[in-house]
């Protein structure tokens, strides 16, 4: 049965393509899910339509993204933790507690969002990306302080 693809779909292809799968796979798992039309001109008319909205979409998300970077990229935030013997961290500067401290600044951030690329166990200061969109990803300073 061929089925065209309404969204990018993994083993199978990309949105707008038009594959070849066995019926009960159809009917059972991507029609219900929505995931692909029956290969009839009607459906292609309407998925290339689909096809513009989608891109629409994508560019505002985008230019938000990049407008969203660029009033973070001079954000620093300050972190006070516990700290022992050396100025060691009991524990770790968790993503869960940046994004907190951005939320104090106005800035609501998903903590999934934000990736620390080592964990940060001492004192200092510390570069964390945000990645706020699939192509766009921006850099704020975290300080890490003694309470």
């Amino acid at each position: 049965m061929k089925v065209i693809l309404r969204q990018d779909f993994e083993n199978l292809g990309k949105i707008g393509e038009i594959v070849d799968v066995k019926g009960g796979y159809a009917r059972n798992f991507l029609f219900p899910r929505g995931i692909a039309y029956a290969a009839l001109k009607g459906n292609i008319k309407a998925l290339e339509e689909e096809k513009k909205t989608v891109e629409k979409r994508y560019q505002q998300e985008l230019k938000a993204a990049e407008e969203l970077a660029a009033k973070l990229e001079p954000v620093s935030i300050t972190i006070p933790v516990q700290v022992g013997e050396e100025d060691k961290i009991f524990g770790t500067v968790t993503t869960q507690m940046i994004a907190d401290a951005l939320t104090e600044k106005g800035h609501n951030i998903d903590k999934r969002k934000i990736e620390i690329e080592e964990p940060i166990k001492a004192l200092g200061i510390y570069g964390v990306s945000l990645k706020l969109h699939p192509n766009v990803s921006a850099k704020i300073k975290v300080w890490v302080v003694r309470e």
